[in-house]
């Protein structure tokens, strides 16, 4: 067979891969960007919603932060317990401290967390811009750099914001943290606001925007005298067709960069992800287990403000997320908070008594993979400023609009050949290129929602060629 001939089958079939992943991906697509547009948009949404709170004007000088802690903690609800504070950084900063209902069974899967190295929140949250401070309870499956969210599941938060004055210890107020915009908006994007039940809608949804990423790029790729720009002139199908295909080449790097960190925060894919990871040797550094404090019975425990200006020494200047002993022997546990500066991320463990550092891993601890998702999942969310959330805007914008230039494609060729599903030549399984059944192989690996998917549209294209063949003896 020649080439050509060849190179017409592999294009039927890729056009038909295509078609069925838009079909399976599309809907959820849609809805992703729509939620993905309006969550990027957090930081300018909360300071009109929120700015009274996090916004303060600075007076004279600042009180210890234990005035805070203090002041935070004659507000709590009742039946609450403090979690963690975030001191103010910046001068015009309030200090947030978190409290969490004290429930037994919460209690003890959080204490499961921070013995496998601390569920640092602030690595879950939005931006300190954004204050979209996320304190929810992950599994075991969970690794303890949050902002990966490898294998691990959500849970509705319940916690409670109590925000201070720095430098009057005064408390500004005090809401539910599902109060703030960024974690509505972000739960709204993530899950639908229906908790993990849903969650694997999103997943399949970018499990098959993947394939239609590589089957696109595949199709538009030039080959003769086929042109990789639009061209002028062309009208009908054809016009939709070239702009629907550049658009979404032009855009492939941060499709991979989108699509590839939020898979790493699903719940099936995300647990794949892992185990290669740790597989490759490359998991996060972890605390240790079982660090704890060298009980002084001469000796208060340290401070707050103590704490604070001793983690200032040792860690780089940002955003600050503290959390306190849990027992007589517990420790101090510190890490930034702000994840619009990766290279400043850090996780640290002090003695409650002594001030000694028990554990410290900063940057250059951190593997190749963790800096990358250190990276990737904030871009992702817009956390690097206006120029990031422009970037997401536009990608936003480009799904949507190939999403409607896809079926735009879709009625026009309908109305032609009056098919549902794009013509599959003969032979065309039997052209697959090696190199798409190894890309297929690693897709099915690490996303399992597409290998059962694809398994189901397996079903139904045997179903289709075997009436076909039927269909062609009783005409024969």
């Amino acid at each position: 067979m020649s080439s050509t001939a060849t190179l017409a089958q592999r294009k039927s079939l890729f056009w038909r891969i295509h078609f069925w992943a838009a079909l399976i991906a599309s809907p959820f697509a849609v809805i992703a960007a729509f939620t993905g547009i309006l969550y990027i948009f957090t930081p300018q949404i909360e300071a009109q919603l929120h700015g009274h709170l996090d916004v303060i004007q600075p007076a004279g000088n600042r009180q210890p932060l234990d005035a805070a802690i203090a002041a935070a903690q004659a507000v709590a609800p009742a039946g609450f317990q403090m979690r963690y504070a975030v001191p103010s950084l910046d001068a015009n900063d309030s200090t947030r401290v978190v409290f969490a209902p004290l429930v037994k069974e919460a209690g003890k899967e959080m204490d499961k967390a921070m013995e496998k190295g601390g569920e640092h929140s602030g690595h879950n949250m939005s931006t300190k811009s954004s204050a979209a401070i996320a304190t929810t309870v992950t599994s075991a499956a969970s690794d303890q750099k949050g902002e990966a969210r490898v294998g691990g599941t959500e849970r509705i938060s319940r916690n409670v914001i109590v925000y201070v004055n720095p430098y009057t210890a005064q408390v500004l107020g005090q809401h539910s943290e599902m109060d703030r915009f960024g974690m509505w908006s972000k739960r709204l994007h993530s899950s639908l606001l229906q908790g993990d039940g849903w969650r694997w809608l999103i997943e399949l949804s970018a499990s098959w925007l993947m394939v239609m990423l590589a089957t696109g790029i595949y199709l538009w790729w030039p080959r003769g005298s086929k042109k990789a720009l639009p061209q002028a002139g062309i009208k009908g199908r054809m016009a939709w067709a070239q702009w629907h295909s550049f658009i979404g080449v032009a855009l492939a790097l941060m499709s991979l960069v989108i699509l590839t960190t939020g898979l790493t925060w699903s719940k099936y894919s995300g647990g794949e992800i892992r185990s290669l990871r740790d597989m490759s040797g490359q998991a996060p550094p972890t605390i240790p287990r079982g660090l704890k404090s060298t009980v002084l019975t001469d000796q208060a425990k340290l401070t707050w403000d103590s704490v604070y200006q001793n983690a200032k020494s040792k860690a780089p200047e940002v955003a600050m997320q503290i959390s306190p002993p849990r027992s007589v022997d517990g420790t101090w546990r510190i890490a930034n908070f702000d994840r619009g500066q990766p290279e400043k991320r850090f996780d640290m463990v002090l003695d409650a008594y002594s001030g000694a550092s028990l554990y410290y891993s900063g940057w250059d601890k951190q593997t190749v993979f963790g800096k990358a998702t250190a990276i990737g999942i904030p871009f992702h969310r817009g956390e690097f400023g206006w120029w990031n959330q422009a970037l997401l805007l536009m990608f936003g914008l480009s799904v949507l609009f190939s999403t409607v230039t896809g079926w735009v494609m879709f009625y026009k060729r309908r109305k032609v050949t009056g098919q549902f599903l794009p013509r599959l030549m003969p032979g065309a399984w039997r052209a697959t290129p090696v190199g798409a059944v190894i890309t297929a192989a690693v897709f099915f690996v690490i996303m399992p929602l597409l290998a059962w998917t694809a398994a189901a549209v397996s079903a139904i294209e045997m179903v289709l060629a075997w009436r076909s063949r039927k269909a062609n003896i009783v005409a024969a």
